[in-house]
């Protein structure tokens, strides 16, 4: 299938409403509105396309940026290429469901989130906590230094209201998936959460909300789930 055809059928896919909730989450022209369920079925005759989800991604259009993910070929993408790909990311849902979650694929990860949450750029920053999120959430506990993870609870716990909008919500979600998803660090993860309190978050034209991932937090231990690891990170 070539990148006509992509477009195309993509565009057929896209809907107002969807159009309207992502527009109201941050995206902007170009868009077609796709519930990313409905690329499944292009995305199974496709399967792994680095050269084409290259030129999706390029189109700037949120719908063949998003399915870009979807089709890259993680392993085949150097630090560049994700540099590349994180400028274009030009908000959350690209940054944090497509830069991060096709980063969290890589052998490089670790080491591209860490400059990109070093950077003091919102959506570098709210990618590379995102990208953590995605590790946590997948890989075996013992991939992980418990060292420099408990170092970088105590980094959200100490600037988390001081950091940009974006950021926040990231961070806040990597103290939600230190508790779950990493079992040695649990108990510091609930205490920063409990140090933390709410979190004031705006997201896109919507009004702001507050947060309280100590609450999230007890909410799904209540469920069972300490410890809980996604078999895939992407879809």
């Amino acid at each position: 299938m070539d990148f006509e055809t992509v477009m195309q059928e993509l565009e057929a896919l896209g809907s107002e409403r969807n159009r309207k909730i992502y527009i109201s989450n941050g995206a902007h022209e170009p868009l077609f509105g796709v519930a990313t369920g409905k690329m499944k079925p292009i995305a199974k005759k496709i399967k792994i396309n680095q050269p084409l989800a290259e030129q999706l991604y390029a189109t700037g259009n949120y719908d063949a940026m998003y399915f870009a993910g979807v089709i890259a070929d993680p392993k085949a993408m150097t630090e560049e290429d994700f540099e590349r790909w994180i400028d274009r990311a030009y908000f959350y849902m690209l940054s944090d469901f497509v830069v991060a979650v096709t980063l969290a694929e890589t052998d490089i990860a670790q080491t591209v989130a860490d400059k990109w949450i070093a950077s003091g750029e919102e959506l570098k920053m709210s990618a590379g906590w995102s990208c953590y999120c995605w590790l946590l959430g997948n890989r075996p506990d013992s991939e992980f230094s418990e060292s420099k993870l408990a170092s970088m609870l105590d980094q959200v716990k100490n600037t988390i209201h001081q950091a940009p909008n974006r950021a926040k919500s990231s961070m806040n979600n990597f103290i939600y998936t230190a508790a779950i998803s990493y079992v040695p660090l649990h108990d510091k993860a609930v205490e920063a959460a409990e140090a933390v309190g709410p979190v004031e978050i705006k997201k896109g034209n919507k009004k702001s909300s507050t947060s309280l991932v100590s609450e999230r937090i007890q909410k799904d231990l209540d469920r069972g789930i300490l410890g809980f690891k996604r078999r895939y990170v992407r879809c």
